[in-house]
């Protein structure tokens, strides 16, 4: 298409004015224009549709222009509406129309239609141009009296790609509709900037970046001197223009006089068509406000000036290097080889980080290859140049110390994976993260190290020589290794998520993989591999997206560009052809439905046959085996594996292919003379070709999971999902098992050293016995119910004990596979247990703090001793709990607090030292906590302890004294701690490494690294012998241990435990060596610290002003305690000593931080909990409860007796019988628990346990659910993309639960679990990297977390409640709490993944007194508000973290504080929401103490109806809305002094909800005294009846308008507990008649069938007869007589049915289990009875108010039928027939009944229980389904007349259900 470049005149092209290949309809003429000084054409006319331009002529022409841009100079009519009407064409030829129009009010669009609203421009300085430009939302409508001549640029390409996802071919009509001048068309693929000169252009070099100036016939005239954006505009779409409606074509916010800029694609959502209801028209004025986006102040992120050097050096090509504190991997494929530089490559992903640390040379290791290959590298810091010759490092010898020899383990991210080599001895598969090589007859093991997470795929080539792995995770990394070699060739990022399947080509030349993209769909990727052996790259051939599913895809043998896959529902054959992967199904007829697992390709090939001709087997889950011609393409043969049939009781014999259940069928392998099936039961079996019959099976432990022939075609290699590898010998019909493996985290193990034997405990609730030697399983031992935590031999005998989760420990006998003890004195998960080194003593431990002790001497052990509470609860459980001495004197373990380390008595469990480990380091004000310990070799006497901090502390054993610490061991916590039989070496597990270290740390590297775990290392040991070391996680590593023994040694002459006087060098290696037994270094000191017998010191904080910046912040870590207040009290656990830290500030010219001891009189223990008392043998006292502090600001969640289900039947996925049509109410008894974002109009609050997400523009709703219990409070990023929301403990879990939602897709992203009782407030920062969460008054804790993955980045705990916390929004890395009369303000510093807090605590001027800082908000200019509950705002300067000024905003508590510029609004118990203008502030910081509160005025108040719970306003504080705990959300709006209720519900528990006949309203009456009616349409509140001091009990609405007058209209009756009855008219929304036939509560009303009587009865069981037209009580019937009515029906029947006069019947249910039935014609006053019931109760009795309520209900399905549930016998519906008078069917329940109600449109029953489930029954069927989203007792139920609906309440919630099912 040249002709249409560089651009195409179209009414010049198209000869317009001819109107040959145009045509015009209507008043379209040509006129003079002024401004313009040329023709253009007018079009003018009323109806749009018949005045108009079109080109081309006809429908069925096209303009075929493909211009990318579309320019349209046109100018709308003053006071007049326009439509242009553009058909494109896509690539797949679908014709789209792009409308735009100033008649649009809002943006909307179908598959084929996109309606954009146009807002017309103003002439500049104009009124409306003014207004437009200050107003939230633009002037849509008729264009302004002074619109201005308008150049309109449409990006075609971004319009058709962005809104509908296709791609743009061409333009192929225009029709340009009245009222607008247009003057030409333009379409061109260059953007043209009008106003620009071509001399402009130029100089400014526009054409790099794309921009040209306006062609002269496109161009406006400017007179000279004038510019031309001040006379004319320039519309571009997409636009960047912020105001309302979102996707209109409107004028861009860029100012033209800055320059030209170049356009660029916004980042926009997908548009969502919105459609306004009648609903909201009462509130569309005050939508448009809420919804409209505010300019906003954009906060920069912070740019990083300049990047310090790095210079690595390594000993050969690096290939990859992982570096995290100081702590670095093994690489594969170093050779060792000179120094060289190796040159730093910029990488794109922006996820690599490289830090410069001052270091010496680390060596980086991971497992030895093979026996004679020793590979490391080093990295250095910069070389540093001198004259002198540098020293060499020493470091750690031998080197490598470990060399990995053994893996146990098979699988990890799947067990189909097992491959043969091509010679048929060794097999490979994958462990986790390695590969492993295994020679089948001697079980030697090769390794293949570097990838990072499980495998999940492998593949060969044809000869084996070429090996294909790929991992598991959101972009899976393959990589290539040359089997021989074992080294990698080739590593690349797929692109693709779970990569599943690999396939190599028998040339190795083409790799296929499967995967997902990033939208859920199957990918199918070939790479060209061809390269890799000559250090080429791997390039993507083709891939292609499929909606089928794909389990295997094989690439076939001969021929590189043919593969099959298969999946559910399919077969399909795949091509590559010139570039593009094509496919194509096989026709499976009948068998279209089946799904496939696994194929195989016919072997050997005859010369007459093509090489295609040969038969692909297929086979499926549904036992089938189809044999398919792959030439044709056409199923030749289908077989059918079924289960076999028992004959004569003892043979089994084998089914016909006939129909019936077949046996799964999970893997298929051909070879050229046989096939082999592995199958679901367990079974491998061997075939002749022509499946006449089975040869040969073999059975195994579980389900088959693939099966492979090797290639000599002798061996059958099989895997099974319960973690077993092994393979049948065909000849020999033997099979020979190579690999057994636990298929979960292996916890813990222990090691038999006399026997060789090792015990193993895992997840999997399995304990496998291993022999050392050969690595083979011996015993296996499972545990269905419970799980295995912890397991230790006996030294001398053949007696293993195992703890449990259930607390219960067991000793086993290998020599009679018996069980010979079972001991349970423990309540929480076995944490600790061991043997004395003689055997005659074990100890055990649990996570309930409890320890015991047993005589082992007699092979079946007793107990000794139970001590309660002193082995610590909140520390990290692990093996190394319980520690014993090398001479079994002594046990060690952490507690009874984590910060404390106790020793005892073996034998007699007294007390012999504690020690606190927080204070040992007094250069630090990190509140230290244990983790792991263990006892060095006698006579050593170290006690060594791991801590939180990540340092080793050595403690002198007997008397606590610190001899020496290592910092930094491990980028996280210590997990395991193990020292050789003589003290030379160390072992350390941490993350994923295994550290081995020198214990006495002389050298400049005092440790080795060693990598290969892929999930965290639990635990590290040398084994007895000192030859091996043992680590455990994901699976089972036996490590060689090449060290040189003692005697070996050269200096085996020097005692290894005396420690060396020679001063530490600098800190020249990765870890901090401190010795205090040398004082040549440090500051001198008069005594090293010895910790007391008794207690530790409790610490106290104190602060005083400093007025720098620089110096206020003190250190903070994970488990520290850092108190708000200086006399803390003492912690809620009796035995814990909490400590906190003396943090003096300085003053001037001293040093920063002084740390000392300082005993606080608080915090001195009570004689009876003196350390030297001995400690009684029973459970220690209950902790006590926190006392709330005085501030509303905390949640508490509402009391409930109901409790969570056991079990659920939960619907089918696509066969829900219900679905959550609306949620009413709002919970009032949340904090901060409604959220609302003004750019993106994103709104959601709580109700219960559910996250309500409502569109305020159409009020339609979105539920999440998924919290247990209620929501105490929500947190929205700052883009509105990630919702979090937090609820207290529920199904099982332990403490509370944070949910991270999707706002795109309202799914839950993640569950995370860190606080125990209840979560109050939670802020994102204000990047969106950090998430904060903040525990309330009992947990008083702080937690941080990664928003990228949700770990847990640190933990912070109080001594005393804080009540809120922010972000600095100018500061991403700062944050502030508020508590008892202080703000601490925390500083975040992160390096690398490591975490420090800095705290500094300021406190309030003495002046305020002692108040609680209840709220917070930081403002931009360095300012922090706080509330107190005393009614007072201080305000603090953030740089020097001190208070300036203060003022009484409120009589009451300020709970909720939001700042905006120089606005501040304040919300409190007062019902009172104030806005302040704080403009003269931020001038008075700089006054200090002159400050005064005059300075500050109210601008404007509020008063609300409740407590102020939360709030939310626009960026300018104009609007906003307010939550209270009336459960009411409010819209306000200061400038227009209005406030209107968005979201109403009842305050209290709602008691009943009725319908209209019509069921166009529903009226709900609730415990506040309240009947509201509500539109069912929209759910909105229509009108409230209030009645004060009342409750409002019963209500009904009357089945026939009527009124007392005899005009019609609808009625509602309402029973009060007062006694009362009221009559209420809906059309005149008035009380009409007000009755008192009751003198005690009533608790049940309704209408007579006919309305014309009104039935109620009371708490007393009398029963009323009213008449609504004379207000007179007809009469009273006592038979319930001393028994509250629980429901009053009435329903119409035949006259004389029954046997009986009158056409109404009626029944009444009683509490005391009691039903009478009436017949009744209350015109003739007949009341008749004509059934009592009564139904049984078992004889002993619960309390009364635990009773479920007894309800009855006619069946609407079945005349004559009444239902029945409530407390008897057994829990049941019970169907009991008026006419036989007896009970003629029954349906079991799983819970007694609280509610009950049957649909009149279907055999449906809603049921209600106490779990909170809402149960619907289908009578017909008897099928049930369960729905949850109630936090509490479901105690009505309600099925609208229609049966569409069902309203269910759960005390003031209620749920409308949409009814799905038919």
């Amino acid at each position: 298409m040249v002709w249409q470049h560089p651009y195409l005149n179209v009414f010049k092209h198209f000869k317009v004015e001819e109107w040959k290949r145009s045509t015009k309809e209507g008043d379209v003429t040509t006129f003079m224009d002024k401004t313009l000084k040329g023709t253009v054409y007018r079009i003018r006319g009323s109806i749009p549709a018949s005045n108009y331009i079109q080109l081309p002529k006809t429908s069925t022409q096209t303009l075929g222009l493909t211009g990318h841009y579309l320019y349209l100079l046109f100018k709308p009519m003053p006071g007049k509406c326009f439509v242009v009407h553009l058909d494109v064409t896509t690539e797949d030829s679908q014709v789209v129309r792009i409308s735009f129009s100033n008649l649009f009010k809002e943006f909307k669009s179908t598959a084929t239609w996109l309606q954009f609203p146009f807002i017309c421009g103003a002439a500049k300085g104009s009124v409306y141009e003014c207004t437009a430009r200050t107003s939230k939302q633009d002037l849509v409508g008729v264009a302004p009296a002074n619109v201005r001549w308008t150049c309109l640029m449409l990006d075609l390409h971004y319009i058709l790609s962005m809104y509908l996802n296709r791609r743009y071919s061409h333009l192929k009509s225009i029709k340009l509709c009245s009222n607008l001048l247009v003057k030409n068309l333009y379409t061109s693929d260059l953007l043209f900037e009008p106003g620009v000169m071509f001399s402009e252009a130029r100089q400014a070099k526009l054409a790099f970046h794309g921009i040209s100036p306006m062609p002269r016939e496109m161009a406006f005239p400017v007179p000279k001197g004038e510019n031309w954006h001040d006379r004319y505009d320039y519309i571009r779409f997409p636009s960047d223009g912020s105001k309302l409606p979102y996707d209109s074509i409107q004028k861009g916010c860029s100012n033209p006089a800055e320059g030209v800029q170049v356009l660029e694609d916004p980042i926009r959502h997908l548009p969502r068509p919105v459609t306004l209801t009648k609903a909201v028209r009462d509130r569309v004025s005050l939508i448009q406000q809420i919804t409209s986006p505010k300019d906003m102040p954009r906060w920069s992120p912070l740019v990083t000036k300049s990047i310090p050097e790095v210079h690595l050096a390594t000993s050969g090509p690096l290939e990859e290097a992982y570096s995290g504190d100081q702590e670095f991997s093994r690489v594969e494929g170093l050779q060792a080889a000179g120094d060289s530089t190796v040159p730093l490559h910029a990488t794109t992903d922006g996820g690599i980080h490289v830090y410069a640390h001052r270091m010496g040379n680390v060596a980086i290791h991971s497992v030895g290859i093979s026996s004679d290959e020793t590979v490391y590298t080093k990295i250095t810091g910069p070389e540093v140049l001198s004259s002198k010759k540098a020293s060499p490092c020493r470091r750690l010898l031998p080197d490598p110390i470990l060399k990995l020899r053994t893996i146990i383990g098979f699988g990890g991210c799947s067990t189909k994976w097992a491959l043969w080599t091509k010679n048929s001895s060794a097999v490979v598969y994958p462990c986790h993260a390695i590969i492993i090589t295994m020679q089948i007859e001697t079980g030697e093991q090769r390794f293949f190290i570097g990838h990072t997470d499980k495998v999940s795929a492998l593949t060969f080539n044809g000869n084996s020589a070429l090996l294909a792995s790929a991992q598991m995770g959101h972009l899976s990394m393959v990589r290539l290794w040359d089997f021989q070699k074992g080294k990698c060739l080739s590593m690349f990022k797929t692109h693709v998520h779970s990569v599943s399947s690999l396939s190599l080509s028998y040339s190795g030349t083409v790799l296929c993989g499967i995967g997902k993209d990033g939208h859920g769909k199957t990918m199918v990727v070939v790479w060209n591999t061809a390269q890799v052996n000559q250090g080429g790259e791997v390039v993507v051939l083709a891939k292609a997206h499929t909606d089928v599913d794909i389990q295997t895809l094989k690439i076939a043998f001969f021929d590189d560009t043919r593969m099959v896959s298969c999946g559910r529902d399919n077969v399909r054959l795949w091509r590559v052809r010139s570039g593009a992967l094509r496919s194509c199904p096989v026709n499976l007829g009948e068998y279209h439905s089946l799904e496939f697992t696994d194929l195989a390709f016919e072997k050997g090939h005859s010369a007459e046959r093509e090489p295609e001709d040969r038969t692909l087997f297929v086979c499926s889950r549904s036992g089938h085996i189809l044999e398919i011609d792959y030439k044709n393409v056409t199923i030749r043969n289908a077989r059918r594996l079924l289960p076999s049939q028992i004959q004569h009781s003892h043979r089994r014999e084998k089914q016909t292919f006939n129909s019936g259940p077949g046996i799964a069928i999970n893997s298929i392998s051909v070879s050229s003379t046989f096939c082999a099936t592995a199958s679901e039961d367990g079974y491998v079996r061997l075939w002749p070709l022509d499946f006449s019959a089975i040869f040969l099976e073999a059975e195994h432990e579980g389900p088959m999971s693939s099966v492979s022939i090797s290639p000599d075609s002798l061996k059958v290699l099989c895997t099974t999902s319960t973690g077993n590898l092994g393979y049948l010998d065909v000849q020999s019909r033997g099979y020979n098992t190579l690999m057994r493996s636990h298929t979960d985290s292996v916890l813990a193990f222990s090691v038999d050293g006399l026997r060789k034997q090792m015990a193993t405990v895992s997840q999997d609730n399995t304990i496998r016995i291993w022999d050392l030697v050969s690595m083979q399983q011996l015993y296996d031992f499972t545990a269905s119910d419970e799980m295995p935590c912890t397991v230790a031999f006996h030294p001398a005998q053949q007696i293993f004990a195992c703890g449990f989760s259930s607390g219960v420990v067991r000793t086993f006998s290998l020599a009679g596979s018996d069980l010979l003890m079972e001991h349970k004195q423990h309540r929480g998960a076995v944490t600790g247990l061991t043997f004395s080194p003689d055997g005659n003593l074990m100890f055990s431990s649990c996570s309930h703090g409890t320890l015991a002790l047993y005589n082992c001497a007699a092979q079946k052990s007793h107990v000794l001793r139970v001590l309660a509470n002193v082995v610590s609860q909140d520390a990290e459980h692990g093996p190394n709990t319980l520690a014993v001495s090398g001479d079994g004197r002594f046990l060690a373990f952490v507690g009874p607090s984590k910060y404390t380390v106790t020793v005892m008595d073996a034998h007699s469990l007294d007390e012999l030292l504690r020690i606190d480990v927080s204070i040992l380091d007094l250069d630090s004000t990190n509140l230290d906590s244990a983790l792991r310990i263990c006892f060095a070799p006698m006579p050593v006497g170290h006690l060594l302890v791991s801590t939180s901090s990540n340092k080793v502390l050595v403690l002198d054993a007997k008397t606590g004294r610190l001899v020496r610490e290592v910092s930094r061991v491990h980028k996280l916590s210590c997990s395991s701690l193990a020292l050789s039989e003589d003290a030379r070496y160390l072992l350390t597990a941490g993350d994923r490494v295994v550290k081995v270290w020198d214990y006495q740390m002389r050298f400049d590297i005092n440790f080795q690294v060693y990598i290969g775990h892929s999930e965290p290392v639990r635990q590290v040991a040398f084994t007895p012998d000192q030859q091996h070391v043992i680590s455990i996680g994901d699976a089972i590593f036996l490590w060689d241990f090449l060290a040189v023994s003692r005697a070996e040694s050269p200096k085996a002459d020097i005692h290894p435990y005396v420690e060396s006087l020679v001063p530490p060098r600098a800190e020249t290696s990765s870890e901090k060596l401190k010795d205090f037994t040398s004082s040549a270094n440090e500051i001198p000191r008069q005594s090293a610290p010895l910790p007391s017998l008794a207690s530790p010191p409790c610490l106290d904080i104190s602060s005083i002003h400093q007025a720098g910046r620089d110096d206020i912040f003190s250190e903070s870590d994970e488990g520290e305690e850092a108190g708000l207040k200086g006399s803390s009290r003492e912690a809620a656990d009796g035995y814990k000593d909490h400590s906190t830290l003396v943090m003096e500030e300085p003053v001037e010219n001293e040093e920063t931080l002084v740390v000392r001891p300082k005993v606080s009189q608080e915090c001195s223990r009570s004689p009876s909990h003196s350390g030297n008392e001995p400690r009684k043998e029973t459970k220690g006292p209950e902790p006590q409860h926190y006392i709330r502090p005085d501030s509303y600001r905390h949640f508490t969640p509402r009391f409930k007796a109901s409790v969570l289900p056991k079990r659920v039947l939960y619907p089918p996925a696509g066969n829900e019988g219900l679905k959550l049509k609306a949620v009413i109410g709002y919970n009032g008894n949340g904090r901060g628990n409604m959220v609302w974002n003004p750019d993106t109009g994103f709104f959601a609050y709580t109700c219960g346990c559910v996250i309500v997400v409502e569109d305020l523009h159409s009020g339609s709703q979105q539920h999440w659910i998924g919290h247990p219990e209620e929501i105490s409070t929500l947190a929205v990023s700052h883009d509105a993309q990630v919702l979090a929301s937090a609820s207290g403990q529920g199904n099982g879990d332990s403490r509370c639960q944070i949910r991270i939602w999707n706002v795109q897709d309202g799914t839950c992203q993640k569950v995370i679990f860190h606080h125990e009782t209840q979560v109050q407030a939670m802020a994102y920062s204000r990047d969106d990297r950090l998430l904060v969460t903040l525990g309330d008054y009992s947990d008083r804790t702080l937690a941080l977390w990664n928003t990228h993955t949700y770990d847990l980045m640190s933990s912070t705990h109080f001594l005393e409640p804080v009540h809120e916390v922010a972000f600095n929004p100018l500061f991403d890395g700062e944050l502030a709490c508020v508590g008892r009369g202080a703000v601490a303000f925390w500083l975040i510093e992160q390096r690398g993944a490591d975490i420090s807090l800095k705290v500094h605590r300021a406190a309030i001027p003495d002046m305020v007194g002692l108040v609680e800082l209840t709220s917070l908000c930081y403002s931009t200019n360095y300012l922090l508000y706080s509330g107190t509950n005393t009614g007072q705002i201080c305000v603090w300067d953030t740089q020097t973290n001190r208070c300036f000024m203060t003022w009484e905003a409120d009589e009451g508590e300020i709970g909720v504080l939001l700042c905006c510029g120089n606005r501040l609004v304040s919300g409190s118990n007062t019902k009172r929401i104030r806005l302040w203008s704080v403009a003269a502030v931020q001038e008075l910081r700089l006054k200090g103490s002159d400050a005064r509160s005059s300075s500050v005025l109210l601008e404007h108040e509020m008063t609300l109806d409740g407590t102020i719970v939360g709030a939310t306003f626009d960026d300018s504080l104009d609007m906003g809305i307010v939550g209270t705990t009336a459960g009411t959300l409010w819209y306000i709006n200061w400038a227009e002094s209005t406030s209107i209720r968005l979201i109403s519900g009842h305050k209290n528990k709602v008691n009943e909800v009725t319908f209209s006949p019509g069921e166009s309203h529903c009226a709900t009456c609730g415990e506040d005294g309240s009947v509201r009616v509500w539109s069912l349409a929209s759910m909105e509140l229509v009108v409230q009846f209030q009645v004060l001091n009342q409750s409002c009990q019963c209500l009904a609405w009357s089945p026939i308008p009527i009124s007392r007058s005899g005009a019609e209209g609808q009625h509602v009756v309402a029973g009060y507990s007062d006694g009362t009855i009221r009559v209420f008219s809906i059309s005149r929304t008035e009380m009409e008649l007000k009755m008192h036939p009751h003198s005690v509560a009533l608790t049940a009303i309704a209408y007579s069938a006919d309305g014309e009587i009104i039935l109620s009865g009371g708490k007393d069981g009398l029963m009323a007869v009213s008449s609504p037209r004379t207000g007179m009580t007809i009469r009273v019937l006592i038979d319930h007589k001393g028994s509250p009515i629980t429901v009053i029906q009435c329903t119409r029947k035949q006259y004389h049915d029954f046997g009986i006069e009158g056409g109404e019947l009626w029944l009444a249910a009683s509490s005391d289990r009691r039903v009478s039935v009436w017949v009744s014609a209350w015109l003739k006053d007949k009341c008749e009875l004509i059934d009592w019931l009564s139904f049984p109760a078992p004889a002993s009795l619960e309390a009364p108010s635990s009773l479920p309520p007894s309800l009855a209900a006619f069946c609407p399905w079945d005349n004559g039928v009444l239902v029945y549930v409530g407390f008897g016998m057994q829990k049941e519906i019970l169907f009991y027939s008026l006419r036989q008078k007896q009970v003629v069917e029954k349906i079991p329940l799983l819970h007694f009944a609280t509610s009950l109600s049957l649909s009149p449109a279907a055999h449906f029953l809603a049921v209600g229980f106490n779990e909170r489930v809402l149960s619907l029954i289908d009578c017909t069927t008897r099928t049930e389904q369960d729905f949850v989203g109630h936090d509490d007792s479901i105690h009505l139920c309600r099925f609208t007349p229609s049966g569409k609906r069902l309203f269910t309440a759960s005390y003031n919630e209620i749920l409308v259900w949409e009814i799905t099912s038919t």
